[in-house]
């Protein structure tokens, strides 16, 4: 677990990956604050720490499965990142990030207020082009001087698309961690998703806990929780630091 709003997270998997040699598999999510985008703390013991991160090491004979899916596809034209600051996103082929997406509302039909942009954002998020595919970033708000800011990093230079929301990825993250427990009966599962995913769904995102339930069967539990940002590495899958994506973890009996 990490401060994700603190930056860096994208790092944090990229060292952890490098020290252990990629020998591990990675599983986790941002810490929250009630979806207010502000401050966040991570646990230890008794304690509450910001511009932090914590760990737990899980040794096991078995295999443990871990999937990943976000269920967003692209639409509208590749954007060139021309600048950003971290987190902050300035501009995308030169012309301000508001701009942008202040003419992908009017050319979508959608409404979007700049003062308050985050039910515009819940359905409009970014996706940076990798190798194996998507990396989402969620827009978070609007600045003064036209820039956006992001739930996460967005390299300057990169490529990015703005997406939208396509099919229940709870589910088809589920299949992916069942298939890597090699035919074992799954006993317990952890479910991590996007706040944004819970806030754009509402009463709907019930579906996706039902499909995660279904598809593991009567006999296992899970347990879960919406954070700002998932963690996750596993081989075959989409590793790193992501946004708006469901990753499921299978501990096999």
């Amino acid at each position: 677990m990490t401060d994700a709003l603190a930056g860096h997270a994208d790092d944090i998997v990229e060292q952890i990956t490098v020290l252990t040699g990629g020998s591990y598999k990675l599983f986790g999510g941002g810490a929250g604050d009630d979806a207010q985008f502000r401050k966040t703390h991570v646990f230890l013991g008794t304690e509450a720490i910001p511009d932090a991160a914590v760990s737990l090491e899980i040794l096991s004979k078995n295999p443990i499965g871990v999937g990943v899916c976000h269920g967003w596809e692209p639409v509208g034209p590749p954007l060139r990142v021309t600048e950003a600051r971290g987190m902050r996103l300035v501009s995308l082929n030169t012309i301000p990030s508001r701009d942008v997406f202040i003419r992908h509302a009017a050319s979508t039909n959608q409404a979007l207020d700049v003062a308050n942009p985050i039910p515009f954002f819940l359905h409009n998020v970014l996706g940076i082009v990798t190798d194996s595919g998507f990396r989402l970033r969620v827009p978070l708000s609007i600045e003064a001087d036209g820039s956006v800011q992001c739930a996460a990093d967005i390299p300057e230079g990169a490529v990015v698309h703005i997406m939208k929301p396509q099919k229940l990825s709870a589910l088809e993250a589920t299949k992916s961690a069942l298939a890597q427990i090699e035919g074992r009966t799954p006993q317990v599962a952890m479910f991590f998703d996007c706040v944004a995913t819970r806030l754009r769904m509402g009463k709907e995102f019930g579906f996706e806990l039902n499909a995660v339930e279904r598809a593991l069967g009567e006999r296992a539990s899970f347990a879960g929780c919406n954070t700002y940002g998932q963690i996750a590495r596993s081989e075959g899958q989409f590793n790193g630091f992501h946004n708006c994506t469901a990753v499921v973890c299978i501990f096999p009996q």
